[in-house]
Parts: C-alpha cells; sequence; structure tokens
C-alpha cells in the first residue's frame, strides 16, 4: 500500500525576519497540495529583543546558549508573536494552520541537554514524537506549524533547534508518511563560497560533506542542518533538500536547492 505524501518544510533565517519575504514563502506553501506541516525558528528577532533587554547572548557552533531569562525571551518570540504570525498569515492564503510548541498535545517531549564541557542550559535534546497526534491534526485538515520549544513533561520548557525538531518530525512521520523534508532560508543551497550565490552544490554525499568540513566551506550556521539532514536520510526520509524559501515549488520537484544524499 502506497503512503500518502507528507512535506515538512524548516523555515528560518532571514525569511523569518522580512515581511515580503516571509508572506511570499507563506503564499507558496499555502499553495502546496499535500500533507504539510512548518517548522519555523526565528533567533535573529530573540537575539534583537535580548539585546534591547540586556541579556548576553552565547553560539556554539550555531547552537544558542539558553539560560533563565533567555528562555523566557525564546518562548515569547517563538512560540508567541513569530508562531501566530504565520499562522495568521496562512490562514489569510486559505491554509488552515494550527499554531503548536512541544507542550501543546505533548507532541514534542525532550530532556535539558547534558553535556561533560557545555553547559547549554534550558537546551532540549528530543525523546518522544507523538506522530499519532500530528496525524490526527494531518486527517483534520489542518497544518501545524510548530514553534521550536519542546517540554520535559515535568512543567519545563525546553529550546530546541528548530533543524533537529524538522528532522525528528519528519523520522517519526516516515513510518507512515512518504516523506519530503525541506531546509529553506535565503540562500539557494549550500554554497561552495558563501559570498557566491551561483556556487550552489548541487548534491551532497556523506564523504562530500566531510571533505567540506575539513577545508572549512561549512559555516557554523549550516552545520546542523547538514547533520540533521543526514540524520533523516538514514532514518527513511524519502527526500532531503536545503534550498531557498522563494523557489520551494523547485525544492519540491528536486530542480533547485541542495539534494541530501547516500553514497
Amino acid at each position: 500500500m502506497q503512503k500518502e505524501k507528507l512535506i515538512i518544510v524548516k523555515v528560518g533565517g532571514n525569511i523569518i525576519d522580512a515581511e515580503d519575504k516571509l508572506q511570499t514563502f507563506l503564499e507558496a506553501f499555502a499553495a502546496i497540495r499535500a500533507n504539510k506541516i512548518l517548522v519555523h525558528g526565528g533567533g535573529k528577532m530573540a537575539t534583537a529583543l535580548a539585546t534591547k533587554m540586556g541579556i548576553e547572548q552565547q553560539m556554539i557552533e550555531g547552537r544558542r546558549i539558553t539560560d533563565a531569562e533567555t528562555l523566557k525571551i525564546v518562548t515569547m518570540v517563538y512560540a508567541g508573536f513569530i508562531n501566530k504570525n504565520i499562522v495568521a498569515g496562512l490562514q489569510a492564503y486559505g491554509c488552515n494552520a494550527l499554531g503548536l510548541c512541544g507542550a501543546d498535545g505533548n507532541i514534542i517531549a525532550a530532556h535539558k541537554r547534558v553535556n561533560d564541557t557545555i553547559d547549554y542550559g534550558f537546551a532540549g535534546d528530543i525523546d518522544l514524537i507523538d506522530s499519532e497526534m500530528i496525524g490526527y491534526f494531518l486527517s483534520g485538515n489542518l497544518t501545524p506549524v510548530i514553534a521550536p520549544i519542546t517540554h520535559d513533561a515535568k512543567g519545563q520548557l525546553l529550546n530546541t533547534n528548530a533543524d533537529t525538531i524538522a528532522q525528528a518530525l519528519a523520522t517519526a512521520m516516515a513510518k507512515k508518511y512518504e516523506v519530503d523534508l525541506l531546509y529553506c532560508f535565503e540562500k539557494r543551497g549550500v554554497l561552495k563560497d558563501i559570498s557566491d550565490e551561483a556556487s550552489v552544490v548541487n548534491k551532497i554525499t556523506p564523504s562530500i560533506y566531510e571533505a567540506m568540513k575539513k577545508q572549512e566551506l561549512i559555516s557554523a550556521g549550516m552545520t546542523p542542518k547538514l547533520d540533521n539532514a543526514f540524520a533523516a536520510i538514514d532514518s527513511g526520509v524519502n527526500k532531503v533538500v536545503i534550498g531557498d524559501a522563494a523557489e520551494i515549488e523547485k525544492l519540491i520537484a528536486g530542480t533547485s536547492g541542495t539534494s541530501i544524499a547516500r553514497e
């Protein structure tokens, strides 16, 4: 029996901050005629608000250190303003969206990250995705819009990397759906030269990825995307593409962006 198609899109980068680019993206996303889920980040807005409030922000290898005050800010920004702004935008384009974070419906349970050398604060690593609950939303013709805030089932909210959430969702949902995972941001794909938009790497395999890291061609912010992209491919996800949010139809068709492939 053929599985239903499910397209999971993670959007972030400058798309979230630029109203015109966001609206263009939301219109294209709303037009997708398949089951779909949108996962969003929003780090730049959270960082700007934290700076205004005098709360110093630390990033290590593209990941935010989440102290108690920063957790309040990212919850307000991610699960509040950005999430509901996206939901309202999708409703305007006829997409019946449902704004969620991991605590809502207990869809994403996590635990506070443990690391021997770095204290990431209230950063969460995922334990469980409730694919049944998410499937229930999809069966009701709702489009989940998921903010990168999870919980530990003991009352503690946690900040979880949006790229990781998208990968974990794709992996969990791949058991029942044929899942395509798209990482959308402001670049046309993974670039050999960050200053040259024409230097898109059309396909990346594990060996190409390792070679690019050794040559220091992978930026810190791209590392979590690529790590998660390979984890998704290795866990039964049908297709993973990284590319420009303005070309979402081409990304779905596989004619644009960077495709992630096994050797």
